[in-house]
């Protein structure tokens, strides 16, 4: 009875604690010098109220009270007490960020009881618990003891300016805000003592050598960073990465700590490497010469696994093209296909490919500021837009000439310049090593992947080759951790996974003897969004059971604008009409919608279809494809496609990002041209390149967007049959005028 009645006032206080406001005044700027005082006070008043039901919680949120208020003894004892009830459950976790609170209130507790001074303190903390980690714990807690202080700056601003001006905060806010302080207080006091203590614990447990030069056969020279196990005597596996982009911040030294050789290789002209740098140009050939001489090290057991994305992803395939003999396997990750994503999709150069191509060669007036100003090249953009020029002359109102990017509008059809770069049917059938190709389907390097995937396993139906595939966008393939909010839409559970360990997990399974991850079931796996479960297939046609064929029907919905998505097929030949000008640059500024996730379209130059409420949920899994019946008074144009699900409460969702578009006179053959004939009706067939995976909701309705490109971030196409490049505002006069046949359709891939 006494427990029971015990219980009962604990409830009661946490119901009261909860309840109670707490007067609040904090200063403008988190930084300013009244901060401290005013959470100590907030601390203070807290304290002896404070109660909670969870043991573990309550001891976490106390150590920070108790931080905040200047009680570092009972911080630190409370952490210990913290750490004890957690000892069993984390015996055989991975370390977590909690630790790196273990070592700031240690090192409080410290300097305020042997009064020294704060960095000898924080030293003798972090050596304290970072002497005892494995190296894969000690790479994770070091690299979070690097995190700039500007994000929890920043953090705390924002949670602090919530509350400024109410008078009031809610308790259990209060203890979240005081939280947000002591990561921000943290970071401040220690990051200024981090860069030697890594320093010193690297030291300690890798060989590294920052200026590596591998020389090739025909004169040239490889610059590379190496990081290896110091304490590991016996030949190990070596994981390259061989890319364009110099970054301080490279795996070699994650590798190390999972147990192999990391290298990373940069292209040819970067780094100590003499020469110019020329995308694409040598990096087959050289990424082979970087995996010879590494099977040649006493260090190496002669077997080289490859890593990366974007860029680095091409440069396996480039490398396996060569088929080198101590290449065993490959991790890509949203993989650049020269001349078919990059630096076009479908045909349709992007403008970013200039920039890109202007900052890795290191060409005049592409210095590091320049090129990561974004707004910038958003002004110059709409400068050239407006102007009306040809996309020959792009760079001229960007201000410098770059020859390796002409040379790239020199091909705009997938042929022979670009193919010599990445491996071309039969040679696709000799290379017989494991490949785990992952992207997202908001990622642009999707269609790279599955270009890769598609040939790779056409050409050897028995290719050990493995995709996995979600709701992941550049950002997350580059850095290779999902976030919980991917713009503006909150991901499945399911999807958040950490990719990069899964990449140590299946290279283990093939260098280690490991067992592979248990993820990987199929040839093709792949997160069902909004069924928040992973799925499984042998191939990418496997995904879906059959197809759902909407016809774009001419009919209006009540609504201005908006036409239906049709079951039936229409009885009568009845069109959308659709005009163009070419000439009109009003919208200079314009750009697409940053959300996934959003409460209108914006649409731009397109036309929009609609379905029916749905009556039952529906799973859609896969490629759409379908046929436009057409009419157009040009010889060519630019199209994009992209689908949505119109939710119930009003929302739309992409389904994949970005939209699929495709020159017309390219859909059916990236090599050859063929040109529409004006004036006539004609069919146009497509395949998306371009995947999704969504279990739409019952009541959501689905959204055809079909338009034609024209904004001021890529290749204007004016249709006139000639090279596009050469076209300017001068074949405006005549408007693009569209007929769109409700005959026309998509299928849509539905798993039945």
């Amino acid at each position: 009875m006494k427990r029971l009645i015990l219980s009962l006032l604990l409830l009661v206080c946490c119901c009261a604690a909860a309840a109670q406001e707490l007067q609040f005044h904090p200063p403008a700027s988190v930084t300013d010098a009244a901060m401290p005082a005013v959470m100590r006070d907030l601390a203070d008043r807290i304290l002896p109220v404070y109660q909670e039901k969870d043991p573990e919680r309550y001891l976490r949120n106390l150590s920070a009270l108790q931080m905040a208020a200047g009680n570092y003894p009972a911080a630190w004892s409370s952490r210990e007490s913290l750490r004890d009830r957690r000892r069993a459950a984390d015996a055989h976790r991975p370390v977590s960020r909690s630790a790196i609170f273990d070592i700031y209130v240690h090192a409080m507790q410290r300097q305020a009881d042997e009064h020294t001074a704060f960095s000898a303190a924080f030293a003798q903390s972090y050596w304290d618990l970072v002497s005892k980690l494995d190296d894969q714990n000690d790479y994770l807690l070091t690299a979070w003891l690097t995190i700039p202080v500007g994000s929890f700056q920043d953090a705390l601003q924002r949670a602090t300016d919530q509350w400024r001006g109410k008078g009031n905060i809610p308790l259990p806010d209060a203890v979240e805000l005081i939280h947000a302080y002591l990561e921000f207080d943290a970071y401040r006091a220690f990051h200024s003592l981090v860069a030697a203590l890594n320093a010193d614990d690297e030291a300690n447990r890798y060989v590294i050598d920052w200026d590596l030069l591998i020389h090739t056969a025909d004169g040239g020279a490889i610059s590379a960073v190496m990081v290896r196990p110091k304490d590991d005597t016996t030949p190990l596996p070596t994981l390259l990465e061989f890319t364009i982009h110099v970054d301080a911040n490279n795996f070699a030294r994650e590798c190390a700590a999972h147990g192999y050789v990391g290298i990373v290789a940069f292209t040819r002209g970067e780094r100590r490497s003499p020469g110019e740098v020329v995308p694409y140009l040598h990096d087959g050939e050289d990424a082979r010469a970087v995996i010879n001489w590494i099977a040649r090290q006493p260090w190496s057991d002669g077997r080289v696994g490859m890593y990366g994305s974007s860029y680095s992803a091409f440069t396996q395939w480039a490398a396996a093209r060569r088929l080198p003999p101590a290449l065993k396997a490959m991790a890509t990750s949203s993989a650049t296909v020269p001349g078919i994503d990059f630096p076009m999709t479908g045909n349709i150069v992007h403008n970013s490919a200039f920039r890109w191509s202007g900052c890795v060669s290191n060409t005049k007036g592409f210095d590091e500021k320049t090129c990561s100003d974004e707004a910038r090249w958003r002004t110059l953009n709409a400068a050239w837009y407006a102007s009306g020029k040809s996309y020959a002359e792009l760079d001229r109102t960007f201000g410098a000439r770059n020859r390796i990017f002409h040379q790239w509008l020199d091909h705009p059809s997938y042929d022979r310049f670009w193919q010599k770069f990445v491996p071309q049917r039969e040679q696709f059938a000799h290379i017989n090593i494991p490949v785990l190709a992952t992207t997202g389907y908001y990622a642009a390097g999707e269609l790279g992947t599955l270009y890769y995937f598609t040939e790779h396993t056409r050409h050897d139906p028995h290719a050990s080759q493995t995709l996995l595939i979600g709701p992941y966008d550049d950002n997350v393939m580059q850095n290779n951790g999902a976030a919980a909010n991917l713009q503006g839409y909150a991901l499945d559970q399911a999807a958040l996974i950490d990719l990069r360990e899964l990449r140590y997990q299946w290279f283990d399974s093939i260098f280690k003897g490991g067992e592979r991850p248990a993820l990987l079931k199929d040839r093709v796996n792949f997160e069902v969004m909004g069924a928040n479960e992973w799925r499984h297939a042998p191939s990418l046609e496997a995904m879906a059971k059959g197809t759902l064929r909407f016809y774009l029907d001419a009919a209006l919905f009540a609504q201005g604008g908006v036409h239906r998505l049709s079951l039936h097929k229409p009885t009568e030949a009845a069109f959308v009409r659709q005009k163009v000008d070419f000439a009109d640059r009003t919208d200079a500024l314009w750009t697409p919608p940053a959300e996934l996730l959003s409460q209108n379209l914006s649409p731009h130059y397109s036309v929009q279809y609609v379905s029916e409420p749905l009556r039952h949920a529906l799973e859609l899994d896969g490629a759409f494809s379908g046929r436009l019946d057409l009419r157009l008074n040009k010889m060519d144009v630019d199209l994009n496609v992209a689908i949505y699900e119109l939710l119930a409460d009003g929302q739309y969702l992409q389904l994949f990002d970005p939209a699929y578009e495709f020159r017309a006179s390219y859909v059916r053959d990236r090599v050859n041209r063929h040109l529409l004939k004006a004036g006539e009706r004609q069919q146009l067939s497509f395949r998306s390149e371009r995947l999704m995976s969504r279990q739409l909701q019952a009541g959501s309705r689905i959204v055809l967007v079909l338009g034609v490109n024209k904004r001021p971030d890529e290749q204007i196409n004016y249709g006139t049959g000639g090279p596009v490049n050469q076209e300017s505002i001068a074949d405006a006069k005549v408007p693009l005028n569209l007929r769109w046949y409700a005959d026309s359709y998509i299928e849509l891939p539905l798993r039945r």
